[in-house]
């Protein structure tokens, strides 16, 4: 049955939409029938983490960061430009944000990162110093920092990136200064501070076996039998599409083997753009390969992705021409990468066929008001008009709308296509947007598409 706008009541209009079989619930973080992430990848053991931003903390993407996870990275707010951008002046407000989410949601915390050539501040980075001077501020820097969290967080990435491709240390403030022994010493002034979190060294380009990776091994062998605090290895796994190295398991068990937790830190797996089912099919079976190995060995404590939707991830600022390299897609809509991670994790979920969905989103929030976006998308169906509603729960208020006709009664909302865009094909979709007002709290309701 194809329905048509004209000469159509809302009730027969909703009524010709239902027919198609397109009834159903939308929710911001998969399907409402899914079991989390968090929940498949406790039941094994594992954490499944993202990196994220304090700022974004609300409406979908904190919903869905609070919903699936269980284990939160702060992307750039614990860096040492972020939390002592001037010498002995400190922020820690995003920092402690974070903190105090992943405190709410039941949450790890995993920080990253203590000692790195990149993001310093510039008095650090641009300033004169000897070696003394140096060990000093790098110790007190340490010190400030795991004290506050002292008994807060899970682990810390307390080495980045000390290799070059070759296996030879990186040239860095560090290594120039303080000699390769500024490793050793980072990782005894931490576990000074909280002896209770785990101790990491993290790195790209160190997935399977190679120059980088042995160097990593051999760092790691030669720490443990010096007696210095080394917990862990951290992957960072900023991979491309179809490349997932072919020794990646092997990798992980050889770190394991010395007495080591692995942990996959800073998963995603970019694409040349633009994303194509093919290319999508690809990406979701590159992921299951990694959630696999992982899973595989005892000691890999589980994984992180370098943000979860598309529209908070780094790669298009870095690589250009690529992009899509997260399990969501902008809309915070799951894409088959999801469904492979929930099912090396155990779950039976499956992305949702033949049938066409409504995702409500945040896209920008001030102090009394925010915008929102609706989308709807179909695959397997198609549509020739559309109807999206649902019921505010914290008393917003629609103010404005675009590219439909948005009606509210009490917290009721319905909104109609407008007359060029009701028809969504098979494989498209459509969005519409509106401005609100909001007071106090901000939740994401259900939505109906109907």
């Amino acid at each position: 049955m194809r329905s048509r706008r004209s000469g159509l009541s809302p009730a027969s209009l909703l009524t010709g939409i239902a027919t198609l079989g397109a009834l159903l619930v939308a929710a911001p973080a998969a399907h409402a029938a899914d079991t989390p992430l968090r929940d498949l990848a406790s039941a094994k053991g594992k954490v499944i983490g993202t990196a994220v931003t304090g700022s974004k903390l609300t409406g979908t993407y904190g919903d869905t960061a609070g919903a699936q996870f269980n284990s939160l990275t702060p992307g750039n707010a614990m860096k040492w430009e972020s939390v002592e951008p001037s010498r002995g002046t400190y922020n820690w407000a995003e920092a402690d944000q974070i903190v105090a989410f992943a405190q709410a949601h039941n949450q790890q915390v995993r920080g990253h990162t203590l000692v790195w050539h990149s993001q310093n501040p510039g008095w650090l980075a641009n300033g004169s110093w000897t070696p003394a001077q140096l060990s000093t501020l790098l110790q007190d820097h340490i010190s400030t920092e795991v004290t506050r969290y002292k008994g807060k967080l899970a682990a810390w990435d307390v080495v980045n990136e000390p290799f070059n491709e070759d296996g030879t240390y990186r040239s860095t403030l560090w290594y120039n200064g303080l000699g390769a022994d500024y490793i050793a010493q980072a990782l005894t002034w931490a576990r000074a501070a909280d002896p209770s979190a785990k101790l990491y060294i993290n790195d790209y380009n160190v997935e399977g076996v190679n120059a980088k990776s042995t160097a990593l091994y051999n760092l790691v062998k030669s720490l443990k039998e010096r007696g210095i605090p080394i917990d862990g290895v951290g992957l960072q796994a900023h991979l491309i599409l179809g490349q997932v190295p072919a020794t990646f398991q092997q990798n992980i068990q050889r770190f394991a083997d010395l007495g080591v937790d692995v942990a996959i830190t800073e998963l995603d797996i970019r694409m040349q753009l633009p994303s194509t089912d093919a290319k999508l099919t690809q990406q979701a079976a590159d992921y299951k390969a990694v959630l696999d190995a992982c899973v595989a060995v005892t000691r890999c404590t589980g994984v992180t992705v370098w943000g979860f939707t598309d529209s908070d991830s780094w790669i298009p600022d870095v690589f250009t021409g690529y992009g899509a390299a997260t399990p969501y897609d902008e809309n915070y809509v799951p894409k088959p990468a999801y469904y492979a991670i929930a099912t090396a994790l155990g779950g039976t979920s499956t992305p949702p066929t033949g049938a066409c969905s409504a995702t409500y989103s945040v896209t920008n929030q001030w102090n009394t008001g925010f915008t929102g976006q609706v989308r709807i998308a179909c695959s397997g169906a198609a549509l020739s008009s559309w109807r999206v509603s649902w019921t505010y729960g914290a008393g917003q208020q629609i103010t404005q709308a675009w590219n439909a006709t948005c009606t509210q009664t009490g917290a009721a909302v319905s909104c109609l296509n407008a007359s060029y865009n009701g028809t969504v094909a098979n494989g498209g979709s459509v969005t519409f947007g509106f401005n609100a007002a909001w007071s106090g709290s901000n939740p994401v309701p259900t939505v109906t598409l109907g």
